[in-house]
Formats: structure tokens, sequence, C-alpha cells
């Protein structure tokens, strides 16, 4: 997959049969949409109207521009996100930071100087809700009509629906948001994951016999509420069963909210070493005791149950 970030290095592109979307989440509605874009790109091709499949996105979320607009928590990091779409066949990834510019184009300008001139779109796909240009004052049918004038054909893709939900984004985040991390992998299709470097944290998992990695929570990220979780821990490519809290430690002082993620019969050291936590169940909420003793009583508790789980 060849990539751009900048819009001034997009030069001379093949036809393309391309997806539009922001892809924040790469959820099960905008990996379909990225399938069929692809699909149609193989199926033009192999006809002998060859054509390439791109995406196109922006790096940063539009709404980050509008002045007073609430903060929009990422559902996935960048690379993921790029990895993800990759792994589906995409030709050409068009990850553009979303600019004034960009921003204060009207709707004809926007898909004529972007997916006319840059993208050399042929077959555009986009969600059934798609808008763009100034104030988002562009839809499908306004599209539909400027693909007759310049020369590409338009495809709406309908909702994909779970269990008689429209898949979003912002579904999404509410379930991670509320704890529903089992619901979340069902629109998601796959497991949340946040993941960090692992730092020097109080050491009183290891004293009392639990020891465990601990991660800052990227404040850039949608986190799920204080609690304990059933894990899983990616390190170097390897998945290990695990048991993560989420919170405060009110048990013990006052702390920053972090991640602490006991890995099960794992003895490496990964202080400074890059982890992936992903999220499969919620089991309680973050609780404060009234002694040590009781915490590590409830943390034996959370362990068995973690361990069943896991089949350990």
């Amino acid at each position: 997959m060849i990539v751009f970030d900048k819009l001034e290095d997009i030069k001379d592109i093949p036809r393309t049969s391309i997806a539009l979307g922001n892809f924040d989440g790469v959820h099960l509605g905008h990996q379909e949409l990225i399938r069929q874009a692809v699909g149609n790109a193989r199926k033009k091709t192999s006809q002998g109207s060859p054509e390439k499949s791109a995406v196109f996105t922006f790096s940063n979320h539009p709404k980050s521009l509008i002045p007073g607009a609430k903060e929009v928590k990422n559902i996935i990091y960048r690379e993921d996100k790029e990895a993800l779409i990759e792994s589906l066949g995409v030709d050409y990834y068009f990850d553009i930071e979303f600019t004034e510019d960009i921003m204060t184009m009207d709707p004809e300008r926007y898909v004529k100087e972007l997916l006319v001139d840059k993208f050399n779109a042929k077959d555009v796909f986009c969600g059934f809700n798609y808008r763009y240009g100034y104030k988002a004052s562009g839809d499908g049918e306004l599209m539909r009509s400027l693909g007759e004038k310049y020369g590409f054909t338009l495809n709406q893709i309908p909702p994909v629906m779970v269990d008689g939900e429209v898949v979003s984004s912002t579904l999404i985040r509410q379930l991670i948001k509320s704890g529903d991390m089992d619901e979340c992998e069902k629109y998601l299709g796959r497991n949340y994951t946040i993941g960090g470097e692992v730092v020097v944290g109080n050491r009183l998992g290891k004293s009392i016999g639990f020891p465990t990695s601990n991660i800052m929570i990227d404040e850039a990220m949608v986190t799920p509420p204080n609690g304990v979780y059933i894990t899983k821990c990616v390190y170097n490519g390897v998945e290990y069963p695990s048991i993560t809290n989420v919170g405060v430690k009110p048990t013990i002082g006052t702390f920053a909210k972090n991640m602490e993620t006991h890995i099960f019969n794992f003895d490496k050291e990964l202080y400074g070493k890059h982890i992936l936590v992903e999220f499969i169940k919620m089991t309680r909420p973050e609780a404060k005791f009234a002694s040590i003793g009781e915490l590590c009583e409830q943390i034996t508790r959370d362990c068995n149950e973690a361990r069943e789980y896991h089949g350990i």
C-alpha cells in the first residue's frame, strides 16, 4: 500500500475506486465500505478497465478545527488504522491533514480538486450519511450529479447493522465509556486495544504477589471506566492472557488514572517496553477497600475469575 500524508506529494495517480470517510474506528461498517471499493477495483481491472483501490481520510478529526467543539477521542491509533486498512487490500492510502483550506471548500471545489484532480476517482464509495464541503453542505445527491459532470460514479453504502443497531463510531465510543467491552467487540470487529510504554509503578502488586505492568492512560484515546477487566496483553506480537485494572488505586492513595496489567505465567521484565492491552470483558468496577488485606483477597478472586475465563 502506498501512503500519502501531504496533498502536494500526490501526482499522477492511476484511475481509482476510492472509499471516503473518517474511518476513525475502522469498525465493521468501515471495513465493508473499504471491501466494496477494493472489490470494485479488482473487478474493473479484470474487465480490462484497470483501477487501483484507494482510501481517503483525514489524519486529524475534522471537528478539531471547529472552535468550541468537544474533543473527539480516538478509537484506534494512527499506525493501527493504517495497518488495518492495508490488510483489506488497499493500494493507495490518502491520510491527509484536515486544514482550514479544506474546511472552507465548497462541495464542488472539494470534489473537483480532491477526488477528481488529486485522486483520479472513477468509482466513489461512501456511507449513507457522508457529508463534505463547507459546513458539511455536500450530500450524496449533489455528489451523484457532480459525478456525472466530472466522470465518476457514486456508490452509497447502506448502514451495516448488528443486532438491530447501526454500526457507528459514536455507538462504539459510548460502549467503551460504559465498559461494555464485549458489546464493543461485536461492532468494532475486534477487541478494543490501548497500548503504551510500561512505566515504573509503586511496586505494590509485586510485593503482594501480583506483579503488574503499568501504562499511563493516553488522553487522546477513549478510555474505559475505572474497573477490573479480563484482557489479553500483546508483547512482541505474542498474545498473553492477562487481567487489567483501570483506575486510580483508591485503597492505597491518590494517583493519576492508569492501567495495571497482570500477565499470567509471565516473568519477563517489561519496563520501557511497548505493550498492547486488548479489553475483553469488565468484571467489576473499581472499589476502595478497608485494608491492603481485603484488597489482596479481592485481587485473588479477580485473578481466579480471569484464569477460569482464559482456561488457565
